[in-house]
This record gives C-alpha cells, sequence and structure tokens, in this order.
C-alpha cells in the first residue's frame, strides 16, 4: 500500500502533520483582529492636493451604470464603471488593519510549533522514504 501522495512517506506523518498544522494555522488566524476605518467620508486617494472619497468614486460609478442600462455596447459605461469598482475595493483594502491580539510569548511559541512543526511533517510525509530507513 502506498503512503500520502502515493510516496512511501507514511500515512501516519501525514495524519499527524495534517492535524498540527490545521491547529497551529487556526490558532495564529484566530488570534488576528482584522479592522477597518472605511467609510463613503473616508479620503481614499489625494490627486492635486484634492482628497477623493469613497461617496465621491460613486458618482463615476452611477453615471457609467446609467450609460450601460442605457447601451450596454458603450465603452464609456463600460469603463466608467469598472474604473470605479476597482477604485472603490483598492480603496477598501488599503484601509483595512491587522492586529495580532496581545498574548504570552508561550502561546505564540506553541502556536508556531504546532503551524510551522506541523508543515514539515505534512510535507515530509509527501516524500519517499529510502527503503534502509524504514
Amino acid at each position: 500500500m502506498r503512503g500520502a501522495g502515493g510516496s512511501s512517506g507514511g500515512i501516519g506523518l501525514f495524519l499527524v502533520g495534517l492535524v498540527m498544522m490545521c491547529g497551529g494555522f487556526y490558532l495564529l488566524l484566530n488570534a488576528i483582529s482584522v479592522t477597518s476605518n472605511f467609510s463613503l467620508g473616508y479620503r481614499l486617494y489625494n490627486v492635486g492636493g484634492m482628497g477623493i472619497t469613497g461617496g465621491t468614486i460613486l458618482i463615476p460609478l452611477i453615471f457609467g451604470i446609467g450609460i450601460i442600462f442605457y447601451n450596454a455596447r458603450n465603452l464609456l459605461g463600460w469603463l466608467l464603471t469598472l474604473g470605479s469598482l476597482t477604485a472603490l475595493i483598492f480603496g477598501v483594502l488599503s484601509s483595512v488593519r491587522f492586529n495580532l491580539r496581545t498574548m504570552t510569548t508561550f502561546d505564540l511559541l506553541v502556536i508556531l510549533v504546532l503551524a510551522i512543526g506541523g508543515l514539515g511533517l505534512f510535507l515530509r510525509s509527501l516524500k519517499a522514504i529510502d527503503a534502509k530507513y524504514s
């Protein structure tokens, strides 16, 4: 019987590594807080000393959608709509902040050992093991 990934690496290492890796990365991602200060009045871009807000970006979006509904083949409508949506998405993403919650060094070490150690075992199980070592 072949092991994990069709190699002779072993299903036991695969399962232990997978469980450790999933647990470690779950704990790591659970410790990260995501916040945003985005609002329609939030300054997204600065052009020529004038701030462009999220609400200002909605104006060409509305015109673009109106043009598309009037004539779906109009290139200007598609450019306005897609450009405004792209600017809005980049503005939202640029306002996102990631913070790691306060934890002890022991907590962080346990999380990192689980995540990285599990990843190592997982990848080792996919590698073929020589017959003389098994």
